[in-house]
């Protein structure tokens, strides 16, 4: 820092009398500087200190001036005890007094509001106001400055008080200062970056100290050595200068520490002010003097690699890393000198020591800095120069190594001023320092050595110097702005250029510096010629593509592309070296050039490297390619420079050079790639036909491509690529197209004849698609078109000529039946296309749904049907024989079960009945014999028992209906039967105790009465003949299950029954029986002729009543004695074996159902000399002898006493 002095004046009144300059005052923006001067106000012009006018309004000495904010008015204050408002303009408008004399005088910064302070009180005046607000004070006032908002004032006092008060008077803050010496300035900082406002306090205790608004003070009171007599802070509030009784102003950082001195006078500074926005001081003194100086404040700083280390507010050093941009802040709270960096060393020279710091890691981004040394001397040097274990002090022609101790351990004289010196690396405790003299003589300095080593000396003074990387070349700025480069080996000056300023090599290209000169900034690769750009500043540093550049006072990165030299060694093909200097840093356009042509000079490697740079995977395929090529034995490059130039688009070129090299199939195949055929055409002229339909093909396939699908089809077709064509016209539903392509083509074209089906059937034509599959003879495709179309009737009148596909149409079919809700005929069709096992899952799914809607009839008639299916699978399949019979029992149970059932629901949930009361009765009963063991889905024991309760009671079968109504107790009753049941339990309690003998069971084979409710079931409680039933009125039909001999087979038992031949059967007690034809006669015969056993009515066997059954065995003497009216057969497919009964009253017709082989009573006339039975709906008539007996509706249970009675006579 310095001080250069501008212009200096002395005022004196008339009578050449030194007039004392009590205060100053500049005009905001700097061009007007007011001085109160004796008893009148000087203004004078700043730029030259010209005086413009002396001002003339006071009778006595002026003590006080300020200048509004707005730069339109100033005032003027007096110990005449007056106030005058002045105009920019130098007039007088305004004047107003106090009742002492005025002390001092400021401006609202915002509103510009007048405070004027006298020796006893202070005024507030603006030009709003006529009057002015005074307000009292018990000192005298010495100093008084508004805050930055203007929203209080800062009074001192004569008695060492500082009063802090509003805009309005009010006092808001005191400070009491221990010693109470005199306060005879305040000022507070201007800045706008402060938190809070600070106030500069100065007394003539000798002390500087500062405040918050608060009344806080900040720190510790500034000792001064003087009595200050003025405080003013630099326009940003960063410094203050003071002026008092040691006779100059003095430079402080705004903490209070001092930086320097400015200008010393012969007596005492009464008032210093800072120009607004600049770095000017005027000061005025007690003889007269103003003295306008400015203040220039030096660069101190340092560099080393992208480390740059500066000097901040006079006391900071800020050490900056100029490729992270990271910062960081040493605060030394002293006036920094000189500043030296390098590695990680860190030396700071204060004005009594010295600071060494290094670095906390070896991490070259580490940015945290530790006080290794302190050297407490102080010195006196120009430059300062930091080692890894020295220091370096340069004074005039003398070097100095010290120890970090402070040790002097060598010393070099030189011939010369020292100009520069830089450390230029080398091991540690051994670097080599670069000095360059005034002289022109440049030397190499090792720390540990005394002797200098003079690399060469020029005729010009140096001013900056520069060693390549590798210490073989050596740039020099000179005197005369030169920049010369020399080679230190020979000392041959290679080359020199003009316009510099500095210098500085590439640390990272030994080939490449960069100087800087004339606001640009010049770079020179090689011997290439130099490349400008424009630059302000100084160069001082160049790394890979980086300049750093240190402009005013500050330092930055520039990013500066090496794109000039890079295309400098293009242009000599010089590859390597271009990718060496684009390494530095260029543009990815630079980069893509590096890479084109370095691939055209066939250098891959720089190319490939270059590509990778920019991420052209497209050209790393190809480099690839040609090197895997070249490993293979390859080794044309016109053919490589071919492909080259087909991937830059020079397609031209390639396909000359194709055709040159012999691979007229790459020109081809590249021009069809890009879809110029037209060129492709032009080269290929009348080539081979091959080609020519490879290049159709192609055309076509670029039509598709571009939604060209007609034009596409049609070249297809002319290629003969006719699966394509088909797909294409196919995909977009051309049929008259399609049928015409499958018209044309010949039948041994099956794949796309079957391409043309599919798509004909696609797009619903199943008539040309059946044409085409016919053409093709393809039976199977077109049996699977019908199917797959539903046309069933086709699909069976083929099936019908070729059996083998019945599978393939029958299935389909039974499964689209179903899918249809139409499930009887589906099990048809799957039982006809021999799916047992499908057919069955669709029955069991059918009697399912039927038991669950309670359709019991339609349940009944699936379960036969099952038990049919069963029965064919049992007979097909050896395996599952014994399985599918059982099932074949099961399902046949279940089907009785469920049509005896129908009637029963129909009974309980229908409001009228179609059967007789005996036919519910019987049903009722055959049901609860079958439900003793487990109850069937859907079948409801409530509803049978509710039956044949109500039946029992109604036939006067009263025992049977109590015992229903017990076993209905026992249930639960749905709410519709409860009021009935419990009505008819309470009823039947009125009725006798036993049943009617009408309704009483007969076994037919034993004639045994059998209880209503049997707990065997429907079996004889004596014999356990199973009874045979009616299938429509469940009435006990008289006959008897025989089985045949062993031995004897169903045709040859048939046999034997058929033969008709007459036979007479003497009957017990003389009774004779006589069938001739169709006359039956029954007469009395005393002869009692032996006759032999008949099986079915010997005595023995009717009283058996043991637990086990023993079935009827006949033999053939039998079979042969039976009647084929007497016996009922049903033939049951195999495996099952045919089962016989015979009728015991022949005369009872019964009717066998051919299908399912369900017995029933059938209305019929019969005549026979002995016996005539006749039944018509409601009449039978019954006829013995000759006599006729009318019986008018006679039941069964009546005919089956008179059978047995006839039996017992």
């Amino acid at each position: 820092m310095r001080a250069v002095p501008t212009w200096i004046d002395r005022v004196h009144d008339r009578e050449k009398v030194e007039q004392c300059i009590y205060d100053i005052a500049f005009k905001p923006d700097g061009t007007q500087l007011i001085v109160a001067a004796g008893n009148r106000v000087l203004v004078y012009d700043t730029s030259d200190g010209t005086l413009i006018q002396p001002l003339k309004g006071h009778r006595d000495t002026v003590y006080c001036v300020a200048y509004a904010k707005d730069g339109k008015r100033f005032a003027s204050g007096s110990t005449d005890k007056s106030i005058i408002i002045w105009t920019s303009k130098l007039e007088g408008i305004l004047k107003y007094t106090h009742n002492d004399s005025i002390q001092c005088i400021a401006y609202n910064p915002v509103t510009h509001q007048l405070a004027s302070c006298s020796s006893s009180d202070f005024g507030l005046w603006s030009p709003e106001q006529k009057s002015v607000s005074k307000h009292k004070v018990n000192s005298k006032i010495t100093c008084c400055s508004w805050t930055n908002d203007g929203q209080y004032l800062a009074i001192s006092l004569f008695s060492g008080i500082v009063s802090i008060r509003s805009k309005s008077g009010e006092e808001k803050v005191r400070i009491e200062r221990p010693g109470a010496a005199p306060i005879w300035s305040i000022c507070w900082n201007p800045s706008k970056d402060e938190h809070t406002d600070i106030l500069a306090v100065a007394d003539w205790g000798q002390r500087l100290s500062f405040y918050q608004l608060s009344g806080k003070q900040i720190g510790k009171d500034r000792a001064l050595n003087f009595d200050p007599c003025c405080v003013s802070y630099f326009t940003k509030g960063e410094y203050i200068v003071m002026g008092g009784s040691d006779k100059q102003v003095s430079l402080y950082t705004k903490d209070g520490v001092r930086l320097g001195g400015i200008g010393e006078q012969q007596s005492w500074v009464w008032t210093c002010r800072v120009k607004p926005d600049s770095n000017y001081v005027v000061l005025g003194c007690q003889d007269g003097t103003i003295a306008f100086y400015q203040i220039i404040f030096s660069t101190v700083h340092g560099l080393y690699k992208d480390r740059y280390a500066y000097r901040d507010s006079m006391t900071d050093v800020i050490v900056q890393h100029l490729i992270t941009e990271q910062k960081v802040r040493i605060r030394c709270r002293e006036l920094v000198k000189k500043i030296a960096i390098y590695k990680n060393r860190l030396a700071i020279q204060l004005p009594e020591k010295i600071l060494i710091y290094e670095l906390f890691s070896e991490d070259n981004t580490d940015m945290h800095y530790r006080v290794k040394e302190k050297i407490a001397k102080k010195f006196e040097c120009n430059l300062l120069v930091v080692c890894s274990q020295h220091l370096i002090l340069c004074l005039e022609k003398r070097l100095q190594c010290l120890s970090f101790s402070g040790m002097k351990e060598r010393e070099w004289l030189m011939e010369s001023l020292i100009r520069y010196i830089k450390v230029i690396g080398g091991p540690s405790g051994r670097e080599g320092l670069l000095v360059g003299l005034k002289n022109g003589q440049i030397l190499k300095i090792f720390v540990d050595n005394p002797f200098a080593i003079v690399l060469l000396k020029q005729a010009t003074s140096v001013r900056c110097l520069d060693m390549s990387t590798s210490r073989n070349k050596l740039a020099v700025v000179d005197e005369h702005n030169t920049c010369l480069v020399y080679d230190i080996s020979t000392k041959e000056l290679l080359f020199q250029e003009p316009n510099a300023n500095s210098v500085a090599w590439n640390t990272q290209c030994e080939d490449m510096l960069c100087f800087s000169g004339g606001g640009f900034l010049n770079i020179k690769a090689s011997n290439f010629p130099v490349h400008q750009q424009k630059l302000q500043g100084f160069v001082v540093g160049y790394n890979g593509s980086k300049i750093f550049c240190l402009h005013v006072y500050a330092m930055s990165a520039v990013e500066v592309p090496q794109s000039a030299p890079m295309y400098q060694y293009l242009e000599k093909k010089m590859y390597k070296e271009a990718y060496q200097i684009a390494c530095l840093g260029v543009t990815e356009n630079d980069w893509r050039d590096l890479a084109i042509d370095a691939l055209e000079g066939m250098d891959f490697d720089t190319a490939k490297k270059a590509f990778i740079r920019v991420r052209d995977l497209r050209y790393l395929e190809l480099i690839s390619n040609i090197e895997e090529r070249k490993k293979h034995g390859e080794s044309d490059n016109e053919l490589f420079l071919a492909d080259v130039h087909a991937y830059q688009a020079k397609f031209h070129e390639a396909a000359k050079l194709y055709k040159k090299t012999g691979n007229n199939s790459r020109a081809l195949n590249m021009y069809t790639d890009l879809c110029m055929f037209d060129y492709a055409k032009d080269f290929l002229g009348s080539g081979d036909p091959k080609d020519t339909k490879m290049l159709i093909t192609k055309q076509a396939d670029w039509a598709r491509n571009i939604n060209e699908p007609k034009a596409a089809a049609e070249m297809y077709l002319s290629a003969g690529e006719h699966l394509k064509a088909i797909e294409i016209i196919g995909d977009h539903g051309w049929v008259d197209m399609l049928i015409d392509v499958a018209r044309k083509l010949d039948k041994a074209q099956r794949e796309p004849l079957s391409k043309c089906a599919y798509f004909l059937k696609k797009l619903q034509h199943p008539g040309y698609a059946a044409e085409t599959y016919m053409k093709m003879g393809d039976l199977e495709a077109q049996v699977l078109l019908h199917v797959e179309t539903r046309h069933w009737e086709e699909a069976f009148t083929l099936v019908a000529r070729h059996p083998e596909f019945k599978d393939a149409v029958y299935v389909p079919y039974a499964q689209w039946l179903a899918e249809n809700d139409q499930f009887e005929e589906a099990q048809k069709a799957f039982h006809q296309a021999g799916r047992q096992d499908e057919a069955v899952k669709v029955l069991e799914q059918l009697t399912h749904n039927a038991v669950l809607e309670s359709r019991f009839n339609d349940a009944a008639y699936y379960y036969w049907m099952l038990s049919m299916q069963c029965l064919d699978i049992s007979r097909e399949n050896a395996e599952k024989q014994l399985e599918m019979l059982k099932m074949f029992h099961h399902f046949q149970h279940l089907a009785e079960l469920y049509h005896a059932y129908h009637s029963i629901q129909r009974y309980t949930d229908e409001p009228f009945s179609s059967h007789l009361p005996e036919a519910l009765f019987n049903i009722s009963r055959f049901l609860l014999h079958n439900l003793t063991k487990e109850t069937p889905l859907g079948i409801s024991k409530v509803n049978t028992l509710y039956a044949l309760a109500k039946q029992s009671k109604a036939l006067g079968a009263y025992k049977l209906a109590r015992h229903a109504y017990d076993k209905l107790q026992g249930l639960r009753i749905p709410a519709r039967f409860q009021e009935s049941i419990e009505l008819g339990s309470l009823t039947i309690r009125s009725k006798p105790f036993h049943d009617s003998e009408d309704f009483v069971p007969m076994c037919y084979r034993c004639s045994t009465n059998n209880p209503l409710l049997n707990n065997q079931g429907n079996v004889c409680i004596n014999c356990r003949q199973p009874f045979v039933f009616s299938a429509s009125s469940y009435e006990v039909l008289p006959l008897v299950q025989f089985y045949l001999e062993e031995g004897i087979t169903d045709e040859e038992a048939v046999a034997l029954i058929d033969r008709e031949v007459p036979r007479t059967e003497l009957k017990k007690d003389g009774w004779q029986e006589k069938n001739t034809g169709d006359v039956q006669t029954l007469q009395l015969d005393d002869s009692m002729a032996k006759v032999e056993a008949d099986p079915f009515t010997a005595k023995l066997s009717f009283e058996q009543g043991g637990s086990d059954f023993v079935p009827v065995i006949v033999n053939r003497e039998v079979l042969q004695s039976m009647s084929r009216r007497d016996v009922l057969i049903k033939r049951w497919a195999k495996p099952l074996r045919w089962h016989y009964y015979r009728s015991l009253l022949p005369d009872v017709s019964i009717t066998m159902c051919p299908t399912c082989f369900q017995l029933n009573l059938r209305t019929a006339s019969y005549s026979s000399p002995d016996f005539n039975f006749t039944c018509l709906a409601e009449r039978r008539q019954l006829a013995i002898g000759q006599q006729d007996i009318k019986i008018l509706k006679v039941p069964l249970n009546k005919l089956r006493k008179l059978y047995n009675l006839l039996r017992v006579i």
